[in-house]
């Protein structure tokens, strides 16, 4: 297709014509076109940012609705010398409150080994002299059945074998080192095991009974002999609570306070009078400020959401202030008044029955606050206070009730907008469809204006040939005359 120059025979201004006239065909379909691209534009964006915002609200609700520490007790400890830490302390929701005193006479500690002097003059020594073959030593703990072996080869020192005892891969807490005494007693290697507890002491078996290797072990293959004896037993760590004499296998006492464990760091100091242990307070008490937190960052959570929503949806006060990217969409407006209705409920699954009794009221713009007016029932700052005092495990059940909590049906509700296939899904699936639908617009508009444009020119090029024969013909005829 051809797009003549038109007005060169006739001196009219012929192309300036077509192309005015084109601009007046296009215009106001380029205007409509750029004004349903804006909208889609600012819908798109705005579905984006409340998806976002819809998205992080879930998250930290799906937290709050499975936080398993919402009613959780703080152990506090004070301890006879604030610098010295004897215990330290967990407690489960459901520990009781209160105080026990509590002193560490004994921490639990594994057995030690140590071979007879003179046995080994230096570390260089071999463990089996020549032509006595190769044997095998078995280190256990009867009571735990940990056991593994090490292969004693001819030849092997004193420190090579223990970097076999320490490397091996199945060795369950045997430590061996070697104590050069620069004495008669020569090298000693010194066998310490971690398995601590009263009765669960270290064995050293000679697996085939080989005369060097008595030197090394507790008994023979039959563990009817004894070579080795312990320089120290494995004992339990012993405490008092209150007065009452408790044990463990471990430095950890687990539930020997209900609902609470405690473990033994180091053993208590003494008193003045050289016998008595002096005794560390613990104090089992409702985690008040960990949840006043997590209450107060559920308001702020939740009212960060609310405003998001508020500025999509807000129309201009004037000419000079633009329109939120979803002015008056009736899905964002549902969300919010969906949400506020949520956190308004009842909760029969709780005593405190709402938010309300919490001390969280919803204010005229559709937020959360703990208000400080006092309206005869207590200020929210007041309410919350209260429920702390009087019904601390029952603020749990407001939020985290597997049928009525308020996180775990904001939870639920959100997830139906948030999900893959949920309701913003499909508002931007809608969107994304018209960008194409105006893509496709424009282009189908290029192409009849292109079709506009040759039908005008080859009209105006029929008059442009016409006047120039017009012209032609006066000018003969002007010449003929003169």
């Amino acid at each position: 297709m051809s797009i003549q120059s038109l007005g060169v025979g006739s001196g009219l201004a012929l192309d300036d014509l077509v192309k005015q006239l084109l601009e007046a065909e296009r215009k106001p379909k380029t205007d409509r076109l750029d004004a349903r691209e804006e909208k889609n534009e600012a819908e798109l964006s705005g579905l984006g940012q409340l998806k976002s915002k819809l998205s992080d609200f879930k998250d930290a609700v799906d937290e709050l609705r499975r936080d398993t520490d919402i009613s959780g007790r703080e152990p506090v400890i004070t301890d006879p010398d604030a610098d010295t830490s004897i215990i330290t302390a967990e407690a489960a929701n459901s520990a009781l409150t209160g105080d026990y005193e509590i002193a560490v006479s004994q921490l639990a500690s594994g057995s030690r080994i140590i071979t007879n002097d003179g046995d080994f003059a230096s570390s260089s020594d071999s463990v089996l002299s020549a032509g006595s073959g190769s044997g095998s030593l078995t280190f256990k703990i009867g009571n735990t059945g940990d056991t593994f072996s090490i292969n004693v080869a001819e030849g092997t020192t004193l420190a090579q074998l223990r970097e076999q005892i320490n490397n091996d891969e199945n060795n369950f807490g045997v430590k061996a080192n070697i104590i050069e005494t620069g004495t008669a007693a020569g090298a000693k290697l010194v066998f310490t095991s971690e398995i601590t507890g009263t009765n669960n002491d270290l064995t050293i078996v000679n697996d085939n009974d080989l005369a060097d290797l008595e030197r090394l072990a507790t008994t023979n293959s039959l563990e009817a002999a004894t070579y080795l004896v312990a320089a120290e037993n494995a004992k339990n760590a012993i405490a008092t609570i209150d007065g009452l004499t408790v044990q463990s296998a471990t430095n950890e006492f687990e539930n020997t306070i209900q609902n609470v464990s405690f473990t033994a760091e180091r053993e208590s100091p003494f008193d003045t009078d050289g016998t008595t242990r002096r005794t560390s307070t613990l104090s089992i008490g409702f985690d008040r400020e960990g949840l006043d937190g997590k209450i107060r960052d559920f308001v702020d959570n939740f009212n960060n959401l609310i405003s998001e929503i508020k500025t999509l949806t807000k129309y201009g006060e004037s000419d000079l202030e633009e329109d939120g990217a979803l002015a008056g969409d009736a899905l964002a407006r549902g969300i919010q008044n969906t949400l506020t209705g949520l956190v308004g409920e009842n909760v029969s699954a709780s005593k405190l029955g709402g938010l309300f009794q919490l001390g969280i009221e919803l204010d005229e713009d559709g937020k959360l606050e703990i208000g400080s007016v006092d309206f005869g029932l207590g200020s929210g700052e007041d309410r919350l206070k209260e429920a702390m005092d009087d019904n601390f495990d029952e603020i749990a059940k407001l939020f985290t009730d597997s049928e009525e909590g308020i996180a775990v049906r904001l939870y639920e509700t959100l997830k139906l907008y948030t999900d893959s296939g949920g309701l913003l899904q499909s508002r931007e699936r809608n969107a994304k469809d018209e960008r194409d639908r105006i893509l496709d617009d424009r282009a189908a508009l290029e192409l009849r204006l292109l079709s506009t444009e040759q039908i005008l020119r080859d009209k105006y090029l029929n008059l442009d040939l016409t006047v120039a024969r017009l012209n032609q013909t006066g000018s003969a005829l002007l010449a003929a005359l003169g």
